[in-house]
């Protein structure tokens, strides 16, 4: 599965992107911000998440520039009740609306060939950039707060849960 936006390329990654992910995740404070990332991310890591297999229904991009190819940040639903939706951008291309962008074509992808009902999200209190992107997509917060392991940080870490508008969720009933 991909999706193509304006400027973006969400594709699978392959393993030959592992040099180039592995550079793009392997920030400290991107780590940090994600539940599931070690710090320092070493190739072998990279290597290893590429061969995970692939969920048809949870599919996991990287976020390329359509002109460059260049990898600059992942995105993709995960999760067994409930999709939620997770991403991160590299330092270099913040600020950029990359993550809102490839947001959208997620979205897009879970309402038509994938039509999941509900999508969840989930972000560190400090992880103010994150609110404005979930916020841009149509999420709310749900009030909930829960303690989540972060492998950079190396202790549980507080996470606000947002989940996306009902609207969507009723207009898929219907």
């Amino acid at each position: 599965m991909f999706a193509v936006t304006e400027r973006l390329l969400l594709r699978p990654g392959w393993i030959e992107d592992a040099a180039a992910l592995a550079a793009a995740i392997g920030d400290r404070e991107i780590a940090c911000s994600l539940a599931r990332v070690p710090f320092p991310y070493s190739k072998g890591d990279a290597e290893a998440f590429l061969a995970l297999p692939q969920d048809p229904l949870r599919p996991r991009f990287l976020i390329c520039q359509r002109d460059s190819n260049r990898v600059v940040g992942g995105i993709g639903l995960d999760g067994d009740a409930e999709a939620e939706l997770g991403y991160w951008i590299a330092r270099d291309y913040w600020g950029r609306g990359y993550a809102t962008e490839a947001g959208q074509a997620v979205m897009a992808l879970a309402d038509g060939s994938l039509r999941l009902p509900r999508i969840t999200a989930r972000r560190a209190t400090d992880n103010l950039r994150s609110a404005n992107v979930l916020r841009k997509l149509g999420f709310r917060s749900t009030g909930r707060t829960s303690w989540t392991p972060s492998l950079a940080r190396g202790l549980m870490e507080t996470c606000v849960h947002a989940r996306e508008r009902e609207q969507r969720a009723q207009a898929m009933a219907a």
